[in-house]
């Protein structure tokens, strides 16, 4: 199929821009492309760039620095950028059209070769030509949104979609919020700091608050999360803030054990030794300071999908270290808790039920050696999960997650955990339950278990999920393992009940 441009955007069997914008708008607001921060603004872009270019070929330089927020040196050479994304497009475009978009009436691709896109009309879809004008595609403000957080106004899906066929199971490439976008701009490595990553819970709207009780919401996801969160407004989101021992050059020495103090304060030196996990290579470190604000980058991509997820519904998150979740947290809200128990205090503390559990077989060493542990394995399930890596590279390749929902401390309040072994699962545990295809595959997953829930509550699991990766930090997809379901009263025998963390 010829690409679009300036000569054949005149050809009169092609449809008009107001068409094709339309389509566009009808794209962006579907399923496939509701979590795709990067993608939506690209599409938007070559979209423009087809009608407005003149036939001109357009520059992979170009689609970098307008389109992608690359600095003005960027070097298509060296920096696959814009390969890549255009890629993951052609691949989200064909999975739009196989599901949402099989009885749309403009069929949009990027020919392989070209980065401009081409529009057809289909001759046996007519019906959805003559929509009220969508508003006017603006390339400029589309992508400085995307890196703001803001949304660009757009109007509705259409609402003449028959017949459409089933989502497919689970298939997605990395999904990544605007907010997500903004934080990566400067998150260089595995660990980004956290110090300002504290939001309030403010006044809840009374919108949000009919929304949260529309538990028949047409979108799984969000009925999904309505159903958690009952007429919690504020829930609380607690991230990790694992405890390291930094040193006059910025170095970070991991410190799981022994009392800590503030962020800051002096550590003595025997006790630094005492517990580290390298004691001649600690000593040698000179001194010591206490730091708690650094958080894995998977951690930091989920707190930005949930709060994403969350701000749709209006909903007002509380996010919070795990070590600061108090007794009045756990009765007057839901707590969602991010992590394995190896860096979220609160995991190892409140997460006490269930056939799967954490652990670390050498409490000094980390380094991809956690386990999720099955203790009651049924046929054809492993004992324990750990992560894969490549037997020559020794990249990761493999990453597993726990999921699970259990009664809080109070009646109609619930725990929630989405962790990983590794930052990568915890990611991809978050992105599973926060998009359309892993709600509906875990909803089957619940109902292949053929225990219901109570009236009014979410169903009481755990779900252990398989995270596949590229180079090692590329979240590609996730696939539902096992299900596990928990007893649904809140009840617990004695010395089981959650507490708050211990400070």
């Amino acid at each position: 199929m010829e690409p679009v441009d300036g000569r054949a955007a005149r050809e009169l069997s092609l449809p008009s821009q107001e068409q094709c914008q339309r389509q566009v708008q009808r794209i962006l607001h579907s399923a496939a492309f509701r979590n795709a921060s990067m993608l939506q603004p690209l599409l938007q872009f070559l979209t423009v760039k087809a009608y407005d270019n003149g036939g001109e070929t357009l520059k992979e330089y170009t689609i970098g620095v307008e389109a992608l927020n690359r600095p003005h040196d960027f070097d298509p050479k060296t920096d696959t950028i814009v390969r890549v994304q255009i890629h993951r497009l052609r691949q989200k475009l064909k999975e739009y059209y196989d599901t949402d978009g099989s009885h749309d009436p403009i069929l949009i691709e990027i020919p392989k070769g070209h980065y401009l896109p081409s529009f057809e009309v289909l001759s046996n879809s007519t019906h959805g030509l003559n929509h009220d004008s969508a508003p006017p595609l603006n390339a400029n403000l589309s992508v400085a949104a995307s890196f703001t957080g803001r949304n660009v106004e757009q109007t509705g899906q259409p609402t003449d979609r028959q017949n459409q066929r089933p989502h497919r199971p689970l298939s997605w490439r990395t999904i990544t919020t605007a907010a997500a976008a903004v934080i990566l701009a400067f998150a260089t490595g595995l660990w980004v700091g956290t110090e300002h990553l504290r939001f309030g819970g403010g006044k809840a709207a009374s919108l949000a608050r009919t929304e949260l009780n529309s538990s028949n919401s047409a979108d799984p996801v969000k009925a999904f999360w309505t159903t958690f969160l009952g007429n919690d407004l504020t829930p609380v989101i607690a991230y990790p803030d694992a405890v390291f021992l930094l040193d006059e050059s910025n170095d970070l020495f991991r410190f799981r054990r022994g009392a800590s103090d503030d962020r800051g304060a002096l550590v003595d030196p025997h006790l630094a030794r005492q517990f580290a996990s390298n004691p001649a290579l600690v000593a040698r470190a000179g001194q010591l300071y206490y730091e708690n604000a650094y958080l894995g980058s998977g951690e930091l991509k989920g707190l930005a999908m949930l709060s994403n997820l969350f701000g749709q519904m209006g909903i007002r998150p509380i996010i919070k270290p795990s070590r600061e979740i108090t007794p009045d947290d756990l009765k007057q809200h839901n707590v969602i808790m991010l992590g394995s128990s190896f860096q979220n205090f609160a995991v190892a503390q409140l997460s006490t039920m269930g056939d799967f559990s954490f652990k670390n077989p050498d409490s000094r060493l980390e380094q991809w050696r956690g386990l999720i542990i099955d203790s009651h394995p049924r046929p054809n399930e492993a004992s324990d999960y750990h992560t894969e890596r490549d037997p020559i590279t020794k990249v990761l390749k493999v990453d597993y997650s726990l999921i699970s929902v259990q009664p809080g401390v109070v009646a109609g309040r619930y725990i929630a955990t989405l962790g990983g072994l590794d930052t990568t699962g915890t990611e991809g545990a978050v992105m599973f339950a926060t998009s359309r295809p892993g709600v509906e595959e875990l909803s089957r997953g619940l109902a292949a278990s053929g225990q219901s829930s109570a009236k009014d509550a979410p169903p009481m699991f755990q779900a252990i999920l398989a995270i596949h990766l590229e180079k090692g930090y590329e979240v590609l997809g996730a696939s539902l393992l096992t299900v596990h379901m928990l007893p649904t009263s809140p009840a617990r025998s004695a010395g089981t009940t959650p507490q708050a963390p211990a400070h």
